[in-house]
This record gives C-alpha cells, structure tokens and sequence, in this order.
C-alpha cells in the first residue's frame, strides 16, 4: 500500500473494491489500543478524507475480535504520566472529532468483542455492523473513569438516555442482535455474513452520488457537532479520573481478575 498509509503500522489496507479502502486493526494483541494504535486511528481519517481515490471506507478487527480494549500500559501511562496523558486526551480527542468530519463514509465490521478505542470508531461510523453475539461494552465505569470518549456525545442519540445509561453507568454488555434492536447500531448479521455485507454496503456508498452523500453526511453530524461541549466535558472528566485512586484499583482487578473494591466516594 502506498502512502500516504505506508507508515501505519497497526492498520492493514486492502481494496475490497477499487472505491473502497478497507482498514483492518491488526497488532496481534487482540487489536487492544496500544500507544501505537491509538495514535493512528486519531490520523487515519485524515488522510482517508484527503485521498481522492477512496469514496468509502471499512473499519474492522483482523481475526475474530474487533478491539479488546485499551491496552493496559497505555492505561498506566494515562495514570503515571502527565505527557502521556496529555498526548492520549489530544488523540482520544481527534479520532472522534476527525472521523466525525471525515468526508468519506465509514462502514464499521465489528465481531468478537468491541471495547474502547476501537468502539469509538466501529459506534460513530455512519453504517455501524455487528455480528448478532458481538460484545458491545464501554469498559469506562468497571475501569474506574467516567465515560468519555464517544460514549456521552452519540449512545443517548443512539438508543435514548434510558439505556444509554444503563450500558454506560452500569458498565453492562450488550449483544450485537439486542444492539441492533434499541437502535445502538445499524445492523446486526451472523458472522459468516458480516464482511460480505460490510463490502456490499460500502460498495453501494462508494458507488453512488459522492457529493450527496458526503453533504448528507455532514448535515447529519451536525447532530454531533451540537454535543461537542457534552463531549468535551465528558472526555475532560474521563481524564481528570485518571489522576485519581478509582482507576488504579480498576486497574489492578483487571490485571489481578478479580472484582474491584473502590475506596469511598469523594466528596463531589
């Protein structure tokens, strides 16, 4: 794959069609979100969106998981490190904003399990697919930090503050068929189907009127874009619980397996 995409260094690239670039997570840990990776799905809609020969794209997991998770170095880094958790809040911040804003349309292939930084992006795609057992689960709460990320600016647009609250306060999975039922996500299919169908519809998007659907697209998003400040308090809040005792007993029950006991509530 020629650049600009050659540098990437845990997404994969093929042409399922010649239109449609299909992005694969690929870093052998279960496409965890690792420094590396998180990182480079902040850049990838960039250049998805500035590369005249792509019209739709396709983001899914190589193997069977979409994304694990935050990585858990990633996490003591966002925990110990101020740089670092100044760098990963820049990067949590872009790859909302800048798949939100990329032209292109993206088409979300999510199997397996579909966590964190990876969730993000498989939930504000603008067709999200799942398979009918995928496990869908913002880890924020369990962790010990607020939800942020994607989470506060679409789930309640999604499927109602009603249940966007249960998944994200109670830290609850929900199954790709219940997913597509409350309206979480676009379509639900058994697994032997769900790349089939993610090349069909992004075949379809790649080869219908490009200037009306990227303007359909960006009228939409104004939905979005009018939550930016409930997003931005929400990534801001997430961060500052990284500074604080919750996160690193969450931490440490998710190295330890076993169930969290988090210290008294502050005072707030």
């Amino acid at each position: 794959m020629t650049e600009p995409y050659a540098r990437y260094t845990r997404l994969r690239f093929d042409r399922p069609h010649p239109k449609v670039l299909r992005v694969t997570l690929d870093n052998g840990k279960m496409n965890t979100a690792d420094a590396a990776l998180h990182g480079e799905l902040a850049d990838i809609w960039r250049d998805v969106d500035r590369d005249p020969s792509v019209n739709a794209v396709i983001l899914t997991g190589a193997g069977k998981v979409f994304s694990a998770g935050g990585d858990f170095a990633l996490i003591r880094e966002n925990i110990e490190d101020f740089n670092g958790r100044a760098r990963q809040w820049k990067e949590a911040r872009d790859i909302v904003y800048n798949l939100i804003n990329c032209s292109k349309p993206v088409v979300s292939a999510m199997r397996g399990v579909a966590v964190g930084a990876g969730l993000v992006c498989g939930i504000l795609a603008d067709v999200s697919i799942a398979t009918k057992d995928c496990r869908i689960i913002d880890g924020h709460t369990r962790l010990g930090v607020a939800a942020g990320d994607h989470a506060c600016i679409i789930w309640p647009l999604l499927c109602g503050m009603a249940k966007a609250k249960y998944y994200l306060l109670l830290c609850e999975q929900v199954l790709g068929e219940e997913a597509e039922r409350i309206g979480l996500i676009s379509l639900a299919v058994e697994d032997a189907e769900l790349d089939g169908k993610a090349v069909e519809v992004a075949t379809r998007l790649a080869e219908g009127a490009q200037s009306a659907i990227r303007w359909t697209k960006y009228a939409l998003n104004n939905w979005l874009r009018a939550m930016g400040p409930t997003f931005d308090s929400s990534l801001a809040l997430e961060f500052l619980g990284f500074t604080g005792p919750e996160v690193k007993e969450g931490l440490a029950s998710h190295l330890e397996k076993r169930k969290p006991v988090f210290p008294p509530a502050p005072p707030i």
